[in-house]
């Protein structure tokens, strides 16, 4: 089994566009059908297919869920040829199955890969989290902070006024309190149905138009999410959130800390994470899947820890090539 070394081959951030690109290609006929499990199921076969054409020896830490709960990318699957670096994969095959379904924005498919090790094996609870972009000081907003404050600290760190901060939330029962305290600051407030991985990021994007993701999320997410924010030199902080006391008993016996704060280094250690997300509906990262008479086209975002860098990449997929299952590593 090759070191951990080894996995610094630049050409594997291709390979990761690749199983993201053909994940969303496998759903994109199921946009709009109301069928988030045939949509999901869709792209997780792809995905799985994919991933087992690249040279690694890679588990799934971060997938659809323990063994006995999915057939395939379940949490500790072994999957690639198993002849390259031994990694570490967390994965999101489609981020947004309501929106697929329902034919909404921001629909990805997403994954993310470092060294064996690197990423945290998260529990199946859900996660405070706060993220912010780069260019930022370091701790500029925390968890101890309550939400209004985070707002007026991030407003004075950015030099401007807290009515210019925008605040990216998932819309949930849980976050009504947080979100009518947002109010009382003037800032304005991007209401998301799903997706707080597409909102990590748009946080860290000069993209997008939002300065900080708050609430709480899955905590796999947020662990995708740290790849990506440790490419594009923003933060990340998050803390364990069971949902009832089932959960929190089985979080501690598995011990876990439920007071740590996490930081990005606690969920992606290390400085060589991958990361890579195709577009399956519009959205204001990435354009979705479009067919033309040549076939179709995805848009890509792939990031590199190590080197900063960060990707768009437009592929054009032939009509008759079009198959989420070839076994072409040339494809």
């Amino acid at each position: 089994m090759s070191d951990a070394t080894e996995f610094r081959d630049r050409a594997l951030s291709l390979g990761l566009a690749r199983v993201a690109e053909q994940a969303a290609l496998a759903s994109a006929k199921l946009i709009g059908r109301g069928d988030e499990k045939a949509a999901d199921q869709a792209a997780v076969n792809a995905m799985r297919t994919q991933l087992n054409l690249l040279d690694i020896a890679g588990v799934v830490v971060i997938g659809e869920g323990e063994r006995d709960e999915a057939p395939m990318l379940y949490i500790g699957e072994e999957v690639g040829s198993g002849n390259g670096p031994a990694v570490d994969i967390a994965l999101d095959p489609l981020e947004g199955t309501t929106l697929t379904a329902k034919d909404m924005p921001n629909a990805l498919t997403v994954i993310a890969m470092g060294p064996r090790g690197s990423m945290l094996h998260a529990p199946d609870v859900y996660m405070e989290k706060l993220a912010v972009g780069p260019g930022l000081p370091e701790n500029v907003v925390s968890l101890t902070m309550d939400p209004a404050t985070r707002v007026m600290a991030l407003a004075t760190a950015k030099n401007c006024a807290p009515e210019n901060i925008t605040v990216c939330v998932l819309e949930r029962p849980r976050h009504e309190a947080m979100i009518a305290e947002l109010r009382t600051t003037s800032c304005a407030i991007r209401l998301i149905t799903d997706g707080d991985i597409f909102a990590a990021i748009a946080a860290a994007s000069s993209e997008v138009g939002v300065d900080v993701l708050m609430g709480i999320g899955g905590t796999p997410e947020g662990v995708v999410a740290a790849a990506a924010l440790k490419a594009m030199g923003g933060q990340i902080l998050g803390r364990l959130h069971p949902r009832n006391d089932e959960e929190k008993k089985a979080a501690i016996a598995l011990g876990y800390d439920l007071s740590k704060v996490l930081t990005i280094n606690d969920l992606v250690s290390g400085d060589d994470a991958f990361f890579a997300a195709t577009g399956l509906t519009d959205g204001e990262l990435l354009r979705g899947v479009r067919y033309d008479a040549y076939g179709a086209r995805s848009h890509s975002l792939v990031m590199r820890s190590r080197s900063g860098t960060i990707r768009y990449i437009e592929t054009h997929h032939r009509h008759d090539r079009l198959s989420a299952y070839s076994s072409d590593t040339t494809k």
